[in-house]
């Protein structure tokens, strides 16, 4: 069974940064891509960013293309996004995903629970 779990989620105020984690666990064999999607509310999931196995492939959506940074490490079992500039539109529950397929993250095989990202105008 695979876990995933995501932290770092919080209040911040727009223009400010948050670090997301996500620590995977169980019985993942690798390669595979590690990714974040989030759902406001009354919003459909959407997908954030992508990295691939060696972290050299990343992919963003375009609203946060500049602003966040996905990494991670394979030591560790995580994934990190790092936000800057957040703003309110960022606020929403961010979702950790796992999808064997690479980093179009199109069929993820695995979520994490969310943390949820506030942000304050």
């Amino acid at each position: 069974q695979v876990q995933l779990v995501e932290s770092g989620g919080g209040l911040v105020q727009a223009g400010g940064s948050l670090r997301l984690s996500c620590v995977a666990s169980g019985r993942l064999f690798s390669p595979y891509a590690m990714g974040w999607f989030r759902q406001a509310p009354g919003k459909e999931r959407e997908f954030v960013a992508a990295a691939s196995w060696s972290g050299f492939s990343t992919r963003y959506t375009d609203s946060v293309k500049g602003r966040f940074t996905i990494s991670r490490d394979n030591a560790k079992n995580t994934m990190y996004l790092q936000m800057n500039s957040l703003k309110s539109e960022d606020t929403a529950v961010y979702y950790c995903a796992v999808d064997r397929g690479g980093v179009v993250m199109s069929t993820p095989d695995y979520w994490g629970q969310g943390t949820q990202v506030t942000v304050s105008s």
